[in-house]
């Protein structure tokens, strides 16, 4: 038998590797494939580390057009910070080489899982958020928040507000004090409020990044013409929004199958409220040119994120292939 070496590619290594444009345009380019059924993709394995407040996340797929295929391994913690100063998400990405099954890549993958779900969010207000977006309104301000502003940044060039909000006000006042240095030329005003509903009125496009289990949103709050990213229900038994608002918005999910068992909509799913003609479209159906989009200003579009194998695998080819080119990383014998 030859000898097979494996890259072993640091987190270090991936963060410098990989913008947000490219990475958007490689996220958008898999919900097409994915809306044009040439993916494989199971919905996600879970295992419940309920003592620990805690669960691990396996999510296989293959791009059969784009010949990529990958693992993304993925947990999730809520006290990994205050117990363990420990990232909440961790994650690595296995890459496989589909013609024979070998594993070509084994890839520090958190910087992997935030970037590749800021892009679908930025990707989503791409097909769902009216054009003439400035106003965005942030609910939660931990790491998720830093790249899905980055992708909305990355998509509209530059906003008039954005504000801010989260349970803890030093986690807000850590992300603004780090947004200011990063996008302050892109941003025309950046606001901690003491609110959730005042990060919710008057913005253009509204994102939740929390693990709530209930409702954070309320239905009244929201305006004709808004688009919601409801990116942190994307579990079992988490909830961010109203199921009034679900009701009476445009649903656009990432995935029917991972989203009606343990994304937004699982919720108003199990108690009735809301059926499955009530959801508009998948995002790949809507990118792929089959269901439209936004159809007009007044429209309310929700986005329900749940992270798709599919966005992890083209994200981890991007770093897997700028690595092999620049020689990063180490190339280690494991079979």
């Amino acid at each position: 038998m030859i000898a097979v070496k494996t890259l072993i590619l640091a987190e270090r290594d991936v963060k410098r590797l990989l913008s947000m444009e490219e990475v958007m345009e490689a996220v958008e380019l898999a919900f097409a494939e994915q809306g044009m059924n040439r993916t494989q993709m199971p919905p996600k394995v879970y295992l419940f580390y309920q003592k620990y407040n805690g669960d691990l996340r396996a999510m296989p797929s293959y791009l059969k057009g784009l010949d990529i295929s990958a693992v993304e391994i993925l947990n999730v913690h809520e006290d990994n910070r205050s117990k363990f100063k420990l990232p909440t998400a961790m994650a690595m990405v296995v890459m496989i080489e589909p013609k024979n099954g070998l594993p070509i890549a084994i890839i520090g993958g958190t910087c992997i899982a935030g970037m590749r779900t800021g892009a679908a969010g930025g990707v989503a207000a791409k097909h769902l958020a009216r054009k003439d977006s400035r106003v965005v309104g942030l609910v939660g301000a931990g790491a998720q928040a830093k790249t899905q502003l980055m992708a909305l940044l990355s998509l509209y060039g530059s906003l008039e507000e954005v504000k801010v909000w989260s349970r803890t006000k030093q986690t807000r006042e850590d992300f603004l004090d780090q947004a200011k240095k990063q996008y302050g030329k892109q941003i025309g005003r950046l606001a901690s409020v003491e609110r959730a509903e005042d990060a919710v009125r008057g913005a253009d496009i509204v994102v939740t990044i929390t693990p709530s289990k209930a409702p954070i949103l309320l239905d009244d709050w929201i305006k004709s013409g808004m688009h919601i990213n409801c990116i942190g229900a994307d579990a079992p038994g988490k909830q961010e929004l109203d199921s009034a608002t679900l009701k009476r918005a445009k649903v656009v999910v990432d995935d029917w199958e991972q989203a009606s068992h343990s994304g937004e909509i699982s919720f108003s799913l199990s108690q009735g409220t809301l059926k499955r003609e009530d959801i508009w479209a998948e995002l790949g159906q809507i990118v792929a040119g089959l269901k439209q989009g936004r159809t007009s200003n007044e429209e309310i579009t929700v986005f329900v994120s749940t992270g798709l194998a599919i966005q992890a695998a083209v994200t981890a080819n991007i770093a897997y292939k700028k690595a092999m080119a620049h020689g990063l990383g180490q190339m280690m014998e494991l079979l």
